[in-house]
């Protein structure tokens, strides 16, 4: 009785023959987003003045990646930026650093590539009770007037 030769099942990186695979970088943003909000401490991310001013010059709408830097430092390494809003009575420090490990580890585990660097900016606190975003928040500047006939 003969045994089976075993062949091992092709790896994505044996083939180069197929292509470049290339991950554009509002996915990569996607992914930071998502790593740093299930940081415990973190009320959210992006969403302040610097955000809001850039969007009136680029007509980029799109609120998933607003917060999120990022630029490729080489050609397989991503360096990170991003905003963040911390939740009151957390420690900001440690909250921080926190994101910083997990955006790291999620971006490397699920596009492969290298993170230089995350830098994390602290742009707020939000205060307990304090759900609503500050597009809701600025609907209550111009309350609607009664009617009058």
């Amino acid at each position: 009785m003969q045994s089976p030769e075993f062949t091992p099942s092709p790896r994505f990186d044996d083939q180069p023959e197929l292509g470049d695979i290339k991950i554009n970088h509002n996915v990569v943003a996607s992914i930071v987003r998502l790593a740093a909000l299930q940081v415990s401490g973190v009320a959210g991310v992006g969403g302040g003045i610097v955000d809001g001013i850039s969007e009136l010059f680029t007509k980029r709408r799109e609120s998933d990646h607003r917060g999120v830097k990022v630029n490729e430092a080489d050609e397989d390494t991503y360096a990170i930026e991003l905003r963040i809003v911390v939740n009151y009575g957390a420690e900001i420090g440690k909250t921080a650093y926190e994101v910083q490990v997990a955006v790291r580890k999620q971006v490397i585990a699920m596009t492969g590539q290298n993170v230089s660097k995350v830098d994390v900016i602290v742009e707020g606190v939000r205060l307990p009770g304090d759900a609503r975003t500050p597009e809701e928040k600025s609907e209550d500047l111009w309350p609607e007037a009664p009617a009058t006939d």
